[in-house]
């Protein structure tokens, strides 16, 4: 099950593309880091937030 919410994921990926854009066009090793941002919006699961305890999908109507 996925730590990451619906709003949070559409954050992700739009700076991970952003990223990803600026770093191919500026020839750096930036890219690396915006696949690593679109990937956690992708699968919906971020190691980081694992670790600190943050879950921003919304509660589960089940209990």
């Amino acid at each position: 099950m996925g730590n990451v919410g619906t709003i949070d994921r559409i954050i992700r990926i739009i700076i991970g593309v952003a990223l990803i854009a600026w770093s191919l066009s500026a020839g750096n090793l930036w890219w690396i880091a915006g696949a690593i941002v679109v990937a956690t919006g992708v699968f919906k699961f971020c190691g980081l937030y694992k670790v600190l305890g943050i879950n921003t999908c919304g509660k589960s109507s089940t209990s």
